[in-house]
């Protein structure tokens, strides 16, 4: 069976920025109106005040200090509250396919190796733009690769269930090398006017390429094993769909957009998690001790503060648990490629790392990575 290599990423960041404070400026903006618009019914018992943010406690509250957003405007305004990004004509490129194909082709240069040699295209992320064609054999189409490309949604996991495709295309000979690519407006599905969920997401694309061990030059990393786990659970849910887009309530009613019991989701999925990571460590044969870094879902602080403790036993150190979020914020399926993609560094032949996402599902996978020489 062959085995499969991670042979290169690329990241493409948005060109907008939003810090904490800006964010939460419109928001209180928008609180200050609602509630003087409302102020009789308020008063009456009938509408409940809309209490007001502050860049504090959403410091505390995630780790969150700004995010990367495809457009700043809409979100920034207080009438509008959400990312203003134009329909494009069937003619373009749609928007998320220019992330991708963005990512990706850091991904080729850094790779390489002539686009002719990938021979399957995934584009796995949370929320697609449309039902079909699929984004994938769009971006497959714009990069020039022959072969075939799908579309997989696993939320928060979608990458990590994509390079567990990837590996296994690679194993069963389907592939010789496999561009999986993570396309995510998040800001998309946010619910800008809800106070304890407005700052969590942020938009990226992130690209990896995972390649037969047999043909893959120096460097890059081994692929010990992957593992992936899902468990049913309503506490992170998105219901928009083309079944209810035409609702009279329309697209803008909160469980339209991104909707979280972040408690209980903390309590179910932190404890999930660090098991499945140190019951697939042991089934490797790794000790705690082999892992030098883990490249996290960046979902938030607290939870991969507490995943970290967990897995090694101690507070990790910075160098060990990355954390990007603080200024990416929650990308969701790109968070931990984020990670990895910009701090695989440091690394000697033949020490060993993690790349693990989880999240809505609930859903989780785990990649062990040992570097090459």
């Amino acid at each position: 069976m062959q085995k499969a290599v991670i042979a290169a990423t690329g990241l493409f960041t948005p060109p907008h920025s939003i810090s904490n404070t800006e964010l939460v400026d419109a928001f209180n903006t928008y609180v200050a109106n609602f509630n003087a618009e409302n102020a009789a019914a308020i008063e009456a018992g009938t509408v409940e005040a809309l209490q007001p943010s502050s860049p504090e406690f959403v410091l505390k509250a995630s780790g969150i200090q700004s995010r990367f957003v495809m457009n700043k405007d809409g979100i920034i305004d207080p009438a509008i509250m959400r990312p203003q990004l134009p329909e494009r004509s069937n003619d373009e490129l749609s928007i998320l396919a220019e992330m991708a194909v963005a990512a990706a082709r850091q991904a080729i240069e850094a790779w390489g190796k002539p686009v002719s040699e990938i021979g399957a295209v995934l584009c796995a992320c949370s929320n697609m733009q449309r039902a079909y064609p699929a984004m994938a054999v769009e971006i497959q189409n714009a990069l020039g690769i022959e072969g075939f490309g799908f579309d997989m949604n696993v939320a928060c996991s979608s990458a990590t269930f994509g390079i567990k495709t990837a590996a296994d295309f690679i194993a069963s000979g389907s592939a010789k090398a496999v561009l999986m690519v993570n396309p995510e407006v998040c800001s998309g599905h946010l619910n800008f006017k809800d106070r304890d969920s407005h700052f969590i997401f942020g938009d990226v694309a992130t690209a990896v390429i995972v390649e037969a061990a047999d043909q893959a030059g120096p460097g890059g990393w081994d692929i010990l094993g992957t593992r992936l786990k899902t468990v049913f659970s309503n506490n992170i849910r998105n219901n928009f769909g083309f079944l209810n887009n035409a609702a009279p309530e329309g697209i803008g009613a909160p469980d339209k957009l991104f909707i979280q019991q972040g408690r209980k989701v903390f309590k179910d999925v932190v404890p999930m998690v660090a098991d499945m990571i140190i019951d697939h460590a042991g089934e490797l044969g790794l000790e705690r001790s082999e892992l030098k870094r883990m490249w996290l879902h960046q979902a938030n602080i607290n939870m991969n503060d507490m995943i970290g403790r967990k897995v090694l036993g101690r507070d990790p150190t910075p160098e060990e648990n990355i954390i990007v979020l603080d200024t990416y914020a929650n990308t969701s399926s790109a968070g931990s490629i984020i990670a990895f993609h910009l701090h695989n560094q440091g690394f000697a032949a033949g020490e060993t790392g993690l790349i693990c996402s989880f999240g809505a599902g609930y859903s989780a996978g785990t990649v062990f990575v040992r570097k090459r020489g």
